[in-house]
């Protein structure tokens, strides 16, 4: 495509006024964002209402030093690519959803779209067995092939995206801010990885848009409609993950939910999408022989051996994309989770020696936030 073609692209498809229904709608009047530049103003009458028609016939203010941001950045390596609607990389199961965006802009492996996929998401403050259920899950599906797709955020899509790499195989991040921004910006490092790997950094938003909150639910439109399935692995009742699955069911694909203990608040959200009728997922291979009909004759794993399955700062600005899971808690809470502990596990979780470990047990049981069962076990304490 030609520097020309892709500024319309460009044009249509980041002109505030022109939603992406509308572009889509002219886009099947007039064939092409040039063609559609190219008409006069009474064709464009015919076929959109009046604020788009006004939209469309000036660009807008900055549209030239965002353009030139998104060339220099496409330019400034062969693994940056933009996949307009209708190119040959644009996948099938985002071309099939109720709103599929106009453009993407990707850096990594184009080919990474190709693979079946699934989306694993989560809480951004998960519990430790969350965060290892993540990651094995997504180690052992990715080592049969399946491209782990989520969202590059703190927890458990962190978790995700590192047991995919660990495992050799194909991960996909779905970001909410231009394809030059890591958010958290601590994930930087990650999403190089991803980049560099067999992975893909894959984003609706211009070089240089920062998080702004509303891109979020629109991220997980995209990480939704990507995937065969949706894996929920830790969400509360509030959560962003909660969305994403919702997302997904809309869309016909199948939710998976790990269950966890009644008395953890990040099990909740798994725990009420079961009881909507997601499927219970105890281990990947439950999730594999569900979708075993969706993955395509001939895709090869990464030849990595499966994990085990019972193993497995954010930036200034912008929003937290589960805010009803709260700020994460006390260290030793954090390690001891929801499920009765054994003193030398939590040894092993924390790095801590017994005697400082037993006296802040002991602090939380004096303030009711962690119980001493028998036979030397302690569990956080129920919420009320």
């Amino acid at each position: 495509m030609d520097e020309h073609a892709l500024e319309a692209w460009f044009r249509l498809a980041h002109t505030p006024g022109i939603s992406r229904a509308a572009a889509r709608v002219l886009l099947s009047a007039f064939g092409t964002p040039q063609a559609v530049f190219d008409a006069p103003a009474k064709s464009w009458r015919e076929v959109v209402p009046p604020k788009v028609v006004r939209a469309l016939i000036d660009p807008p203010a900055d549209h030239l030093p965002r353009w030139l941001v998104a060339r220099d950045w496409l330019q400034a390596s062969e693994h940056r690519h933009v996949i307009c609607l209708g190119d040959d990389d644009y996948p099938d199961s985002l071309l099939n959803t109720e709103d599929p965006p106009l453009l993407m802009y990707a850096e990594g492996q184009t080919t990474a779209l190709r693979a079946p996929a699934l989306a694993v998401v989560g809480s951004r403050n998960p519990t430790p067995e969350g965060a290892r259920n993540a990651r094995a899950f997504a180690q052992t599906l990715a080592s049969e092939g399946w491209a782990i797709v989520s969202g590059l955020a703190r927890g458990i899509d962190a978790s995700a995206h590192e047991g995919a790499l660990e495992a050799g195989g194909i991960t996909i991040a779905i970001i909410g801010t231009g394809p030059d921004l890591a958010y958290p910006a601590a994930h930087r490092g990650l999403m190089r990885r991803i980049a560099d790997s067999r992975g893909l950094v894959l984003s609706e938003y211009s070089p240089g848009s920062p998080p702004v909150p509303a891109h979020f639910p629109q991220r997980n439109r995209l990480i939704a409609g990507l995937a065969k399935g949706t894996l929920v692995v830790e969400a509360a009742l509030q959560s962003g993950s909660l969305i994403t699955a919702r997302l997904a069911s809309e869309a016909g694909r199948e939710v998976f939910a790990i269950p966890g203990s009644i008395h953890s608040p990040l099990s909740k959200g798994c725990h009420a999408l079961i009881q909507q009728g997601a499927k219970l997922a105890q281990t990947a291979h439950d999730v594999i022989e569900e979708l075993q009909g969706s993955r395509p004759a001939g895709v090869a794993a990464p030849g990595a051996g499966a994990a085990d399955e019972t193993e497995a700062s954010s930036a200034a600005t912008g929003p937290p994309e589960d805010p009803a899971d709260g700020p994460p808690p006390d260290p030793v809470l954090r390690a001891l989770g929801w499920e009765p502990v054994a003193l030398d596990t939590l040894c092993q979780r924390t790095g801590w020696p017994v005697a400082e470990l037993s006296a802040r047990l002991l602090e939380h049981e004096l303030t009711g936030q962690v119980t001493r069962h028998a036979g030397g076990l302690y569990q956080r304490t129920r919420r009320t």
